[in-house]
């Protein structure tokens, strides 16, 4: 029965006489009656609560989902767009060099200036080349591809690059390959 039909049906009724123990039974089943209410109105707001909560988290979890799938989109457009003047330049070298006119010395400047203008790019993103020539051997640095005695430097001493190193963020990306004095 519901508290409408409880309602109705005590004050349809018919009138009783009324002794004490009966308007104490009364007033303890009115108060068990608002109690009953108040519970199913606390339960609504938690249940309403609950239901907020919920469409909360998942509005969260699709905007992250959406601002990680755009910062994995666009996370290399800064940096592409720095190497767009080198492309540039390595254009502009090409055609020079196609003419019939041109001179390797000219062509040289330019792929110097160009491979300047590429490692300055690049650096800005912490890119750091290593280039230990005359520096002592590290091997946390530098692979050893050959030793060679070599008279006036001391022993471990980087004598020749083959290829140069580089470093990431502080990380090492590809070790110096070097020839070591014995």
């Amino acid at each position: 029965m519901s508290n409408e039909e409880i309602e109705k049906a005590t004050a349809e009724s018919e009138p009783v006489e009324t002794s004490p123990e009966t308007a104490e039974s009364a007033e303890s089943e009115a108060d068990v009656v608002k109690q009953l209410e108040d519970a199913r109105n606390k339960a609504d707001e938690h249940w309403n609560e609950l239901l907020r909560a919920r469409a909360d988290l998942e509005n969260m979890r699709r905007r992250h989902s959406r601002d990680l799938e755009n910062a994995h989109k666009h996370a290399l457009d800064k940096f592409v767009t720095e190497l767009l003047p080198i492309c540039d330049s390595l254009e502009f070298g090409l055609n020079a060099a196609k003419n019939e006119d041109a001179k390797l010395e000219t062509v040289r400047d330019g792929m110097e200036m160009t491979l300047k203008m590429f490692m300055s790019s690049i650096g800005k993103f912490g890119l750091e080349q290593l280039n230990p020539e005359g520096e002592a051997f590290d091997p946390d640095l530098h692979q050893a591809m050959a030793m060679q005695p070599a008279e006036g430097v001391e022993a471990n001493q980087v004598l020749n690059v083959m290829q140069k190193g580089y470093r990431f963020n502080g990380r090492l990306l590809r070790p110096a390959m070097v020839v070591v004095s014995q």
